[in-house]
């Protein structure tokens, strides 16, 4: 099976290179991509000998050209950039598999163009179908691609409906989350968290972006969204529960009242390898030598000392999950307006710019100042987009006053 790995460098990217290091014989990686951290894809260019690889511009090119060149790698792959380059390491270098892993509405682009060329696209870029879930599933639908989910809540569910993505009899899909390293606390609280507790997650090892995402409940809120349209549900059957194990990954209950639930460890190696493999299940555990994935455990539920705990999310503290959820509601233009608000919000924090209590802020003012609008093509979803992120940049002025 030949891989084009599209965002190698993030957690999802690093995960699905050991897994081609696990299973030589089946994962074939033809394609590594990037934005900025040209490093570590030249260490990986040089272990795994893809054809092509990309990069965000220009000077990523030059510097990643000049890393290979003084490593003395024979032959190069063929080196491309920004957005077109992108979507060629995703159709052009002969993958079977793409893996969406980009962070970011930057994922959308090439995610659409594997969907339209009829590829398997093992998806773990939510923004995709945030910001245009009903265009991304047309066209795949159209062309026969294979959209298959990587985050462990939509794998769950996937899993929960035999390797299907609709379900039939379904009453409600539970979304379980993990409650983030702010869990408990209250809206003031908030106010003062530092940068590196937000980084803290107490489950997950996961990029920067994420991680964020998670402590603000705004990543449960994009997954929503993601399961709206993967799933073909409507919101008033999707539900979120606070499970701190992160032992349930999701579940979907039934119309008898028959619940069906996926566990597992907390190793994205498991959606990842079952995205890859589906319709069939590979060997990860380490029953014996030369066999699975080295640091990789079987679920021991007698662990968790008997205790599995499920609560409702704190929905006044944790408003993100809310703005997510009306905005999947009003759809259009409003859930890439969202998606673009938080990306650039998410970034200002980082950076030391604005508070933490303050993404959830910004994104709601710059869903209060851009209406939504029909969304046509995937070109309106981007601008809608963009334009959110220069009007939060903005409006982040105001709240420095």
């Amino acid at each position: 099976m030949k891989l084009a790995i599209l965002g190698a460098t993030g957690s999802i990217g690093q995960s699905a290179a050991r897994l081609a290091e696990a299973f030589p014989d089946k994962l074939q990686i033809t394609a590594l991509t990037c934005a900025r951290n040209v490093e570590k894809l030249a260490a990986d260019i040089m272990r795994f000998r893809p054809e092509a690889a990309a990069v965000r511009g220009p000077d990523e090119r030059k510097k990643l050209a000049a890393l290979l060149k003084a490593a003395g790698l024979k032959p190069t792959p063929h080196i491309l950039c920004g957005e077109k380059g992108q979507i060629a390491a995703a159709t052009e270098t002969g993958a079977d598999v793409v893996l969406s892993a980009i962070a970011g509405g930057a994922g959308l682009p090439p995610t659409m163009a594997a969907a339209k060329r009829g590829l398997k696209v093992a998806l773990a870029n939510k923004e995709s179908l945030v910001m245009a879930g009903d265009l991304v599933m047309a066209a795949a639908a159209r062309a026969g691609a294979a959209i298959i989910p990587v985050d462990s809540e939509h794998s769950a569910i996937f899993q929960a409906f035999g390797g299907n993505l609709a379900g039939r009899n379904v009453r409600r899909l539970i979304l379980t989350a993990s409650g983030g390293p702010f869990r408990g606390l209250k809206a003031p609280a908030l106010e003062t968290v530092s940068r590196a507790a937000a980084l803290a997650h107490p489950r997950w090892a996961m990029g920067p972006k994420v991680t964020c995402d998670s402590a603000t409940m705004m990543n449960k809120g994009l997954e929503l969204i993601e399961a709206h349209h993967l799933f073909s549900i409507d919101y008033d059957r999707l539900e979120v529960l606070v499970h701190p194990q992160s032992v349930v990954h999701s579940i979907v209950e039934y119309v008898d009242g028959s619940q069906l639930a996926q566990l597992g460890p907390a190793d994205m190696r498991l959606p990842l390898a079952y995205a890859f493999s589906h319709p069939e299940r590979w060997p990860l555990l380490p029953d014996r030598p030369g066999r699975g994935l080295k640091g990789y455990r079987p679920l021991e539920l007698a662990g968790a000392k008997g205790r599995l705990t499920f609560e409702k999310p704190d929905r006044a503290t944790f408003r993100a999950l809310a703005l997510a959820e009306n905005a999947g509601r009003v759809g259009g233009t409003a859930p890439a307006i969202l998606s673009g608000a938080n990306e650039e919000a998410v970034d200002l924090f980082l950076a030391g710019v604005i508070g933490f209590a303050d993404i959830t802020r910004l994104v709601e003012k710059t869903l209060e100042a851009i209406p939504s609008a029909p969304l046509k093509n995937v070109g309106e979803a981007v601008a809608a987009a963009n334009e959110a992120k220069r009007l939060a940049k903005g409006l982040s002025l105001e709240l420095l006053r």
